[in-house]
């Protein structure tokens, strides 16, 4: 089964993607920061990080920045799943390293469909 760290801040929008990604299959670990989810990639592995963008502590493409730098991070899909939009921040987030770039609200079958592509 394929482990996914799903990193939001917002208590609701980590229970969505919880439900969408369990419910696809995927075993899920939430974290409630960047720096949270930097503290639970130290002592894990994940096929995936689906990271919010704006949250407290570090944001999700310092998140990004500091995974990449991790050798067992390098070849890892990192999804930027944010209320974020403008071509800036996405230039931004694919500078940090981010495989792909979803705005919220997101549809579940297109998170799990994209999900599905990027882990080949």
């Amino acid at each position: 089964m394929h482990s996914i760290l799903a990193v939001d801040d917002s208590a609701s929008m980590r229970q969505m993607v919880s439900f969408t990604l369990k419910n696809a299959g995927f075993a899920v670990v939430e974290a409630v920061d960047g720096q949270d989810a930097w503290e639970k990639a130290a002592k894990n592995d994940f096929d995936l990080v689906l990271t919010d963008q704006n949250m407290p502590r570090m944001d999700g493409i310092g998140l990004t920045r500091k995974l990449r730098e991790n050798p067992k991070f390098k070849a890892t899909p990192i999804l930027i799943l944010t209320t974020e939009s403008s071509d800036q921040m996405k230039q931004a987030g694919r500078a940090a390293g981010a495989t792909g770039w979803l705005v919220k609200p997101f549809d579940p079958a297109k998170l799990v469909e994209v999900i599905g592509k990027v882990m080949r």
